[in-house]
């Protein structure tokens, strides 16, 4: 096994978790950074990163950080960082397609004594019974005598500027305890936060899956509560404003529950859940009041609109807002979409206003084009979906010259005073 001094490292996958660790990786020791989209390896190599996790100034700190589409690259490399995503398919279904095909991309290059890190998120058993076989049918190799692996769980917060890769305590874990130690001191290069050294990967993949699992049932809680207060007509923000000055009351928030982590890890654990034998209750019955969250608030929007007698089939509506969370490009899981759908099924017209949004991005994942900019007095309803700072800089007079004089305003994420909008959550 190699020595942390003799470690050719190599990053798969430079979307918003695999690019900041190569990065940093990049400014104490070589590093090829891999990925099989030939533009994004352009735009990385020209100094430009649209994930916008990492500005161009810190690209060039990365002295020692190559990027490449090229598999001849990584014959050099002995220790690989596994960073693509795992999402869940149209069934929700965990989809390893992606873990998969990098696993047979290194497993084409692996060596005797190679370690394969993998921190895409998974359920336990992942690492060692769907990745590990991949690697040695392609490779030839035995799993821990010639070759070995790792996990260390992404804990990246897109467009999080507070929270990096090196501020976040960072688990680890090793298929064999010497391995585990190689590992855990090979990110204690780069994580100022430390790390904790999982018992195994079993146990890294869990705790990791839990993570995101816990917040998406505490946020399902706050969405039926939502829902109660609102039958009765309380403000919900009004309420956890009150609860939370109790030392040990949990500061969630209602909302759309979106983006590559809690609205798909809780699917990976419950999938290996049931192939165990076990049918969970809270955890399902969380993601099913979440998913169903952008139905029910255009059913709230819609009762609204009625009230004030504007017609609903064939009124226009602006969604402000349509990546999974604010000042932050990422477009993946969004639950706007949910919205929108549903809006199109009354028949509603709908404007998509996003500054942060990827046009193109948005017209290939949901066939949806953002408009530049709101006409003035154009629209029946307006919900700010999405808390941008852009958006709170318009403030309340300007986001409603976007409506007809008669038209309805549901803020979504309390970004404004509960006097300034019609309806919120």
């Amino acid at each position: 096994m190699h020595q942390l001094k003799d470690i050719k490292l190599a990053i798969i996958g430079l979307g918003y978790v695999g690019l900041p660790l190569a990065v940093e990786f990049g400014k104490r020791r070589a590093v090829v950074g891999f990925d099989i989209n030939q533009s994004r390896i352009a735009a990385l190599q020209a100094g430009h990163d649209s994930t916008l996790e990492v500005d161009s100034e810190e690209l060039k700190q990365a002295e020692h950080l190559r990027f490449s589409h090229d598999l001849d690259t990584l014959v050099d490399c002995n220790v690989f960082i596994v960073t693509v995503p795992t999402p869940i398919d149209q069934y929700k279904q965990p989809d390893l397609t992606p873990l998969i095909k990098a696993s047979e991309t290194i497993g084409k290059v692996l060596k005797k004594g190679d370690i394969v890190i993998y921190e895409s998120t998974v359920y336990p058993g992942a690492t060692e019974e769907d990745c590990v076989p991949v690697l040695e049918h392609v490779s030839g190799l035995k799993f821990n005598v010639d070759f070995f692996a790792g996990y260390s769980p992404e804990r990246i917060n897109p467009g999080d500027k507070e929270h990096r890769v090196t501020t976040i305590k960072k688990v680890t874990a090793g298929s064999t305890p010497e391995v585990a130690d190689l590992v855990d001191d090979l990110y204690n290069e780069i994580i100022t936060a430390g790390t904790h050294k999982a018992s195994s990967i079993k146990v890294a993949e869990a705790a990791k899956v839990i993570e995101n699992t816990q917040r998406d049932v505490n946020i399902a809680l706050i969405n039926e509560l939502a829902i109660i207060f609102n039958k009765m007509g309380i403000d919900t923000e009004a309420v956890l404003q009150a609860a939370g000055t109790k030392w040990n009351f949990l500061p969630f928030r209602p909302g759309l529950v979106g983006g590559h982590c809690i609205g798909v890890d809780p699917y990976y654990l419950t999938h290996k859940a049931q192939a165990v034998g076990y049918h969970p209750e809270i955890i399902l019955a969380g993601r099913r009041l979440n998913d169903g969250m952008g139905a029910y608030v255009v059913s709230q929007l819609v009762k609204a609109m009625l009230k004030r007698r504007i017609h609903v089939d064939g009124a226009r509506i602006l969604i402000m807002g349509l990546t999974f969370k604010e000042n932050c490009p990422d477009l993946r899981n969004t639950r706007v979409v949910d919205i929108i759908a549903e809006l199109k099924e009354h028949n509603i017209e709908v404007d998509v206003f996003d500054p942060w949004a990827d046009s193109a991005e948005a017209q290939h994942e949901y066939g949806i084009t953002p408009i530049t900019q709101p006409a003035e007095n154009a629209y029946d309803g307006i919900v700010v979906a999405v808390a941008h700072n852009e958006f709170k800089l318009l403030g309340v007079e300007k986001i409603r010259s976007f409506g007809k004089p008669e038209h309805v305003l549901y803020d979504l994420k309390y970004l404004l005073e509960s006097s300034e909008s019609d309806i919120r959550l």
